[in-house]
């Protein structure tokens, strides 16, 4: 091994053969363009070797800096159970290492998972089709903006509903501006999109697509009657922005008449993790499969009559003319597609309604009890909510929060309109949604 250079996996000979090919002696000949008094000359300042026990030491070190508080927070993450086998199963070689599923004779495995997913996902929304996933719900639904632009071709405003995220209506805003699109945002009434509002603005014209939730940065259920005939009155492309887990117990974006369902499978298994990593997911009516960012995976047959899966849409800039492409999207989260995937299969639709079930109870045991310290108001009283909700604080947030913390608790996210929201899962158990109300009460 050349001295100096312990890292490198060639020999001096393997060394002074490559620099002879490019016509060079030495190593240092490759940086002649680079002035003298940028180039260190120095030792590094690496630290000394360690045995595996002192690397583990270390970083269970650091990761003992990081606070361990139950999570009773929502707003767009959420923190539910993941079954044991998901990570076993990701990590198997044959899906960790893979990359891409261009070479369909050498993909089958990845290429049917894609597939499963697709299937589960068109289950879940209602809709026809289903891209092979997104990287996360924002940007999935900044790309069904541009798909309603693109749909409708002259048009050049799309709607969103206040009640969506925060995180979700910025993204849309990005991609907004730098798209040329004009977005204008929906009123809410009573914690829920306003119809109103909606019919009002699509009266206006020039509107090519909307975007609503289905359940809403409330929490609450929303009720989208009548949402489909006004939009397509227009000529607009429907948008519902989910919770996949929701979709099991609440109605699909297809039963309210919608064109497209986008969202962030994060709630389907998916641990929390300081931002990521999400799998977006989109999919839409068989009339706009081809305005479909991304790609899609399908079932064929191959000459031996076997079933075989392949790479069936492809409408991305590398493939066509960048002016004909949908999306310049050059990936996929495949590998939180296939986490999904697993998920889903594992729980499959009981599973799902009783994950929805606890939820449900244990979210409304503890906004009695919050009510119940006198700490809080209700917001929305007669709103239907699943597991997360919001609340008035009577008492300064700041302190609010840092009390909960004290006694471990992650809660009372503050919203746009300094209400505080709470979210509970199937992991939170009664005594510890009385011991966050003890801890208030105290």
């Amino acid at each position: 091994m050349m001295a100096g250079f312990q890292y490198f996996p060639h020999t001096d000979s393997d060394i002074q053969a490559m620099l002879k090919r490019i016509g060079v002696k030495s190593l240092d000949d490759l940086y002649a363009d680079v002035p003298e008094e940028f180039i260190y000359k120095g030792e590094y300042d690496l630290p000394d070797a360690m045995t595996e026990q002192e690397v583990r030491e270390f970083f269970e070190g650091l990761a003992a800096k990081n606070p361990r508080l139950k999570v009773f927070a929502g707003a767009g993450a959420y923190d539910h159970y993941t079954p044991a086998v998901i990570p076993y199963i990701t990590q198997r070689s044959e899906f960790l290492t893979a990359y891409t599923p261009y070479q369909c004779e050498i993909s089958q495995g990845t290429l049917r998972y894609i597939f499963e997913y697709q299937s589960m996902i068109c289950t879940l929304t209602g809709m026809d089709v289903s891209n092979a996933s997104m990287y996360d719900g924002p940007t999935a639904a900044a790309e069904s903006m541009r798909m309603s632009v693109a749909q409708a071709k002259k048009k050049n405003t799309v709607l969103v509903s206040s009640t969506l995220h925060p995180q979700v209506r910025g993204v849309v805003r990005t991609y907004a501006e730098y798209s040329g699109v004009t977005v204008r945002e929906i009123a809410s009434c009573n914690g829920q999109t306003s119809i109103c509002s909606l019919e009002e603005l699509m009266q206006e014209g020039d509107v090519a697509g909307v975007i609503v939730p289905s359940v809403n940065r409330f929490g609450i259920i929303e009720d989208l009657a009548g949402f489909a005939d006004i939009i397509h009155a227009g000529k607009a492309l429907f948008t519902v922005y989910c919770d996949p887990s929701a979709l099991a117990v609440v109605k699909t974006p297809a039963e309210w008449g919608a064109d497209v369902a986008v969202g962030d499978g994060q709630p389907l298994g998916i641990p929390l993790c300081y931002g990521g990593p999400y799998v977006g997911f989109m999919a839409c009516r068989k009339d706009y499969m081809r305005k479909l960012p991304g790609r899609i995976v399908g079932e064929t047959r191959d000459r031996e009559g076997r079933r075989a899966y392949v790479l069936t849409l492809q409408a991305r800039e590398q493939h066509i003319r960048r002016e004909k492409a949908t999306s310049n999207i050059c990936s996929n989260e495949s590998l939180m597609a296939l986490w999904v995937t697993v998920y889903l299969s594992l729980m499959g639709p009981e599973g799902m309604r009783r994950v929805n079930d606890l939820c449900y109870q244990r979210s409304h045991y503890l906004y009695s009890r919050l009510l119940g310290t006198g700490k809080f108001e209700a917001v929305f009283p007669d709103a239907v909510f699943l597991k997360e909700f919001v609340l008035k604080p009577l008492v300064p947030v700041r302190d609010l929060q840092q009390r909960l913390s004290d006694a471990g608790f992650f809660a009372a996210l503050e919203t746009e309109e300094g209400y505080v929201s709470f979210c509970v899962t199937e992991k939170r158990s009664i005594a510890d949604i009385d011991a966050l109300v003890n801890a208030l009460e105290s």
